[in-house]
């Protein structure tokens, strides 16, 4: 290492003494995540600095060691080359935010309600604060991190960082600039894209796809949301591919959240059963689902409170995602009759949550609709589980 490296890109830890007994940086250095040599440099010695960033646990590494293949020392972190970034997944009932360092190894989350009142604005200002909690987790501030990916709900203008059609968030009723507003808000570079295709592509990146050219992103969550990727490349048609949520499984039936019959996600968006939930419980039918969401404090009914009232054997929790998986498996072979992907992707907050008993049954549920039935696609359960669609924002940046 130099006798005098350049420190003009430290990013500070929580806290900052000096390190005038610490070798190979200058007496006059803070203790801070230096930023300051290439990756193929190879150090004497590398300063490996515990969370709590005290001189007393400051340890190094063999004299070997190279920036670009560092070993993992256990409740330490690297000082290093390493580019850090956020990425938020903006759900319709949570903000996720994730800090991961080059390898996309995740260091720090936060995780935050979405609100359910007011506007774009007051979505913006929920992203910063989580993305700065999660940043504060990880020790550093958000002006320290390389940029912010996100993961937005609606028709999303990547370019412009403008996003419409995001009927799952409060007041959104007409295409806001959330990217400039976010950007303004955190004070770094911040790239959007469609939430559930940055999850596909994060799987396909680097969980259930690896192996796959061709992919089917499917997300149950809040709605039923989709994303494709062909040839190894996403495909985003002219800004609006894979709303499989929105394929018709029911010619004039249920209404669907976006004011339409039949769809997909009017059987299977978990905001529509809840809907409908609601509506059998004011007709006098019994259910758990709404006493269990009291005792968790909660105003929605989320994903964990479904699969409680399914451990409970609750006869309406069953019904309606039996109901669902019916939905999902007849849209979701449609959609395989017309892209032929080798690799189906189920998602989601359901979709993780339920896990692998419940994507074999939608695998199940497919078969009957599958035009070319004896070379069905592998089904599998995303990889990256709940925080996939958060990691899979940290690509865009």
């Amino acid at each position: 290492m130099p006798a005098s490296p350049a420190l003009s890109a430290v990013r500070a830890l929580p806290a900052t003494p000096t390190l005038a007994n610490v070798p190979a940086l200058p007496a006059t250095a803070t203790l801070q995540w230096v930023n300051a040599l290439p990756a193929t440099a190879t150090l004497p010695e590398v300063i490996v600095v515990p969370a709590t960033a005290t001189l007393s646990a400051v340890r190094v590494l063999a004299v070997t060691e190279s920036l670009a293949t560092p070993r993992t020392l256990s409740g330490a972190a690297w000082v290093s080359v390493n580019r850090v970034k956020g990425g938020i997944d903006l759900g319709g009932t949570k903000v996720q935010a994730v800090i991961v360092d080059d390898r996309h190894e995740v260091v720090a989350e936060a995780k935050r309600p979405t609100p359910t009142e007011g506007g774009p604005p007051d979505v913006v200002a929920r992203m910063a604060e989580t993305v700065a909690e999660a940043a504060e987790a990880a020790g550093l501030h958000t002006s320290q991190l390389e940029g912010v990916g996100v993961g937005s709900p609606g028709a999303v203008d990547g370019e412009t960082g403008v996003v419409g059609e995001a009927r799952n968030l409060p007041g959104w009723d007409e295409p806001f600039a959330l990217g400039p507003a976010l950007e303004e808000a955190v004070g770094i570079r911040t790239r959007l894209g469609n939430d559930v295709q940055v999850a596909v592509d994060g799987e396909f990146a680097l969980g259930a796809g690896r192996d796959s050219s061709s992919l089917l992103g499917v997300w149950w969550g809040t709605g039923v949301g989709g994303g494709i990727i062909l040839d190894g490349k996403p495909w985003v048609g002219l800004g609006a591919a894979g709303e499989i949520g929105h394929v018709v499984v029911k010619q004039g039936g249920a209404r669907c959240p976006c004011g339409r019959r039949g769809c997909m996600e009017a059987y299977a968006g978990r905001a529509a059963m809840e809907l409908r939930a609601r509506k059998l419980k004011k007709k006098g039918h019994h259910t758990k689902l709404f006493k269990i969401m009291e005792q968790r404090e909660r105003n929605r009914l989320q994903s964990g409170i479904w699969a409680r009232a399914l451990e409970a054997k609750d006869g309406m929790a069953i019904a309606l995602v039996d109901r669902a998986v019916e939905a999902l498996g007849a849209g979701v072979a449609s959609a395989v009759n017309v892209l032929d992907v080798e690799t189906v992707v189920i998602g989601g907050g359901l979709g993780t949550r339920l896990g692998e008993p419940y994507v074999r049954r939608i695998e199940a549920a497919m078969l009957p609709h599958l035009f070319v039935s004896d070379r069905p696609p592998a089904v599998r359960l995303a990889a990256l589980g709940d925080l996939g669609g958060a990691i899979g924002a940290t690509l865009l940046v």
